[in-house]
């Protein structure tokens, strides 16, 4: 199976290989603040799975854990497509809404639930 992600403007694309790892549903306020919604989701792939191809600028910040990720988002339109978490250095995150799919699984585990808004349901 191959997916293409992409931003807003189409500048930067990520094509992926394969199923994910893993997916994951994550509360955390630094997620929330990234994606300007009530939380954000990330498809990870193993790294050699994966394609980039476009511009793309890079905001580091450490984790709740320490380890720092990077966060790559397109330097056009500013749409953050894919980020690498230090703790896992085999793999690339992209977030399921750049691959326009509404039919892209239900992540896998939901993740800081204490910072849940009270009506996202439940997993």
């Amino acid at each position: 199976m191959e997916r293409e992600a992409s931003c807003s403007c189409g500048t930067l694309r990520v094509t992926c290989y394969g199923e994910p790892l893993l997916v994951s549903l994550c509360h955390c306020i630094a997620c929330k603040k990234r994606t300007g919604g009530p939380f954000g989701v990330g498809a990870f792939f193993n790294r050699d799975k994966v394609e980039i191809e476009g511009d793309y600028k890079t905001y580091e910040r450490s984790s709740d854990s320490g380890y720092k990720v990077a966060f790559h988002f397109c330097s056009n339109c500013g749409s953050t497509v894919f980020w690498e978490p230090e703790r896992k250095p085999d793999v690339i995150a992209v977030g399921i809404g750049s691959f326009g799919d509404p039919t892209f699984r239900q992540p896998d585990q939901e993740v800081y639930t204490d910072h849940r808004h009270d009506w996202v349901p439940v997993l």
